[in-house]
């Protein structure tokens, strides 16, 4: 199974997750969830911001209004729409925020953007969905790494292996069960109990 798929296979929304989400503790402005949420993002908003063609200075002040935008809008994001992701709703400030930097520099004198402002600002598309990625997207295989590794000592070795042989190496529920001595069920359970943990970790979920 391919990281993507990761946060599209939890089967069992009612597994409770170890800690509440990360997005409601960043809207109590708890230091340790917005510390955890720019481990897990910055690296993708950086690459977002490469990929739509700004220099890197341009990229570290982007990177910085994103963050600055997030704070102040977190609480109005809105998780109960079909489709809604924590991932998507980055990537749209994100795309904004390009959108105005290329706009600055279109009204700076020649020669600081100039023309080739101008044609990089008409290829970005007014709106993206959210998740415009492919699954193979190297970056947001990155992204849910780093939130594993993030929750991996959450949980016991065989929970975790039960976990991985299933949704990562796509293995067959019954025979892991054989394998880890364990039910089909309790292989299952585990596999949802890591991906609920996952999604809730990413601001998927309230937790």
């Amino acid at each position: 199974m391919s990281n993507e798929r990761l946060i599209q296979s939890d089967g069992d929304a009612s597994s409770a997750a170890t800690s509440r989400g990360l997005l409601e503790r960043a809207v109590e402005q708890n230091p340790a969830a917005w510390e955890r949420m720019v481990v897990l993002y910055a690296p993708l908003v950086l690459y977002w911001c490469r990929q739509l063609g700004l220099r890197e200075d341009d990229a570290a002040d982007v990177f910085q209004e994103v963050f600055q935008s997030v704070a102040a809008h977190i609480s109005g994001f809105r998780r109960d729409q079909p489709g809604s992701t924590f991932r998507g709703w980055l990537r749209t400030i994100t795309r904004n925020k390009v959108r105005d930097t290329f706009r600055r520099r279109h009204r700076e004198p020649t020669g600081v953007g100039g023309s080739e402002a101008q044609a990089l600002l008409s290829q970005l598309p007014e709106v993206v969905a959210p998740d415009e990625e492919s699954s193979g997207d190297p970056a947001v295989s990155a992204l849910l790494q780093r939130g594993l590794d993030l929750i991996r000592a959450e949980f016991e070795p065989r929970t975790w292996q039960a976990f991985w042989l299933t949704a990562v190496e796509g293995r067959a529920p019954k025979d892991v069960a054989v394998e880890l001595k364990m039910s089909g069920g309790a292989v299952r359970v585990a596999k949802s109990r890591v991906l609920h943990r996952l999604r809730t970790e990413l601001g998927d979920r309230t937790g």
